[in-house]
């Protein structure tokens, strides 16, 4: 469905870009693929590489100025989910050179 959506949002302003950006997707290898087989290669990835630590921070930041209510273990789960899930992709985009990570 997110894959879909994007499309249809793509295809709506191709006349109107020069490219796009897309925060977040895809996070893992199989949705890089799919990407690529309904949509086309990307021409440049961008990382934003950044420490457990750094993202746990602001994850626990993030609860105390708004409703969440992830305990800091859940937070670490999830970034440690988020790793796992997103390796993969990475260096499929390293392999391509087209990826560039920013610290």
């Amino acid at each position: 469905i997110v894959l879909e959506l994007l499309r249809e949002a793509m295809i709506s302003k191709l006349g109107n870009t020069k490219g796009f950006l897309i925060d977040g997707y895809p996070q893992e290898l199989k949705e890089a693929e799919e990407f690529e087989n309904k949509i086309g290669e990307p021409k440049f990835v961008l990382c934003l590489d950044c420490s457990a630590e750094t993202m746990s921070s602001r994850l626990l930041v993030r609860n105390q100025s708004s409703q969440h209510s992830d305990s800091a273990e859940t937070i670490k789960d999830g970034i440690e989910s988020y790793y796992q899930a997103s390796k993969a992709m990475t260096e499929y985009y390293e392999r391509k050179t087209q990826l560039s990570k920013v610290n």
